[in-house]
């Protein structure tokens, strides 16, 4: 494969643990959107891709690939376009303020970052939370300083699975795709990267993927981020 000179992640799922971070603030959105009717949140959990008998988030879901607008548009279908627009604007807010808080690291990943970056491999993320979401969230587990770029979906004409991040890392730091790794938990994930052409789809079990949805489209399927040095150490 040609050598990999920049790695743009996916964030919730892959370097952030997606049950553990995001069930409470899911569930804490439902509740205000349900009144705080208990009943009616569950089915607007269920509805967003919450299994609650399995206690974790369906893959491909919205809440495990869209946006804040998706889950708005899902949960708030009757409103006006100024109400829309406030709507996503609070759930960008307080997604950007909790899942900052909240956020809790896939084991392994800090030190596979740092080691990445040491490296000299240009690195991003490439998400469907807000940028402001995303930016928050690499300050709160200390490695900002080690990312290029963060593209929100709000930072692209198009986010995910269209291929506006992989353009705009490439002109960013000046790789050509085929230079660039894409890795992700989601199908999303690696339609991202099928569809800009990256030189390697990765896909990881460390979120709401199985290895049956993700072989399809990755070129490997990993069981997290903190295997990807030593994979990546084997081009050189």
């Amino acid at each position: 494969m040609t050598q990999i000179k920049g790695i743009l992640f996916d964030k919730d799922g892959t370097l952030v643990d997606f049950q553990a971070t995001w069930h409470a603030i899911g569930d804490a959105m439902a509740l205000e959107a349900a009144q705080g009717d208990r009943m009616r949140a569950d089915v607007l959990m269920d509805a967003a891709g919450y299994d609650a008998t399995g206690e974790r988030f369906r893959a491909d879901s919205v809440f495990a690939a869209g946006t804040n607008a998706d889950i708005v548009a899902l949960w708030h279908p009757g409103l006006t376009d100024g109400q829309r627009l406030a709507m996503i604007e609070r759930f960008d807010s307080f997604c950007a303020i909790e899942g900052a808080a909240k956020a809790v690291a896939l084991p392994g990943v800090l030190q596979a970052i740092r080691d990445l970056h040491a490296s000299g491999i240009k690195l991003g993320v490439a998400t469907n939370d807000s940028t402001a979401g995303a930016e928050r969230t690499l300050l709160a587990l200390g490695i900002a300083q080690m990312f290029d770029a963060a593209f929100g979906y709000d930072a692209v004409a198009k986010p995910k699975p269209a291929p506006d991040s992989v353009i705009a890392f490439c002109d960013l730091t000046g790789l050509k795709p085929s230079e660039i790794a894409m890795v992700g938990d989601n199908r999303h994930d690696l339609e991202l990267g099928r569809a800009g052409g990256v030189g390697l789809n990765v896909g990881v079990l460390s979120g709401t993927g199985t290895q049956e949805s993700l072989s399809p489209l990755a070129d490997i399927v990993i069981g997290s981020v903190a295997e990807l040095p030593t994979l990546l150490a084997a081009q050189g």
